[in-house]
């Protein structure tokens, strides 16, 4: 499990952020093209100086979450990649966790300056023969039976343990935990740094 990068602007978390404020503030869902996001109309979103040509040539399932002042406001993932690209994934994703998490209404642009972003990026799922090949810091873990499946990322405030983890996602999943299920672990890379929202844009 990684970090993002050390100092100055994540180009991951700059870009859910511009995807985020570009949608609760007029509804526009960005793009990215030579190394740079723009809104609709082509002006840039995106900090000046900030290149993301490398989330473009990769794919990966990833995870934006939310918080307002140190509580979750707003988490949507993907699994595994289903754009074309790293950066499709973070916008795509972004636009949902501000506004279609069920659990929470649409962030609203007063909002905005209270939020911190988070971008955790996936590595390919890997089965695992019991929950000993766990560990609840390094590996999220995704549990399923059938169509139902749930997952949990790691390194989670409040989950300590494996055994805790494997709870929450069978929960997430209505698995009971009497039935046999499989088990996947997988790890992140965690892009945590930028700040608030603060007024970009």
């Amino acid at each position: 499990m990684g970090t993002g990068e050390s100092g100055g602007y994540d180009p991951h978390v700059e870009l859910a952020k511009a995807a985020i404020r570009a949608y609760v503030t007029s509804a526009s869902e960005i793009s990215v093209s030579g190394g740079a996001a723009h809104y609709p109309d082509g002006r840039p979103c995106t900090p000046p100086g900030i290149n993301l040509s490398a989330l473009l040539g990769v794919r990966a399932g990833v995870f934006v979450t939310i918080h307002k002042k140190g509580s979750l406001r707003g988490c949507i993932g993907t699994i595994s990649a289903v754009r074309d690209s790293v950066a499709e994934e973070i916008v795509s994703n972004a636009i949902s966790a501000c506004s279609r998490d069920p659990r929470f209404s649409p962030v609203r642009p007063e909002e905005l300056a209270d939020l911190t972003v988070g971008v955790d990026v996936l590595s390919e799922a890997e089965p695992v023969s019991s929950p000993a090949e766990l560990d609840a810091a390094r590996y999220g873990v995704i549990v399923s039976r059938g169509y139902r499946r749930g997952l949990l990322l790691p390194n989670l405030e409040g989950v300590g343990d494996v055994a805790s983890q494997l709870r929450i996602a069978l929960s997430k999943a209505g698995i009971d935990p009497s039935e046999k299920y499989r088990i996947e672990r997988f790890e992140v890379v965690r892009h945590e740094l930028g700040g608030a929202m603060g007024a970009h844009g």
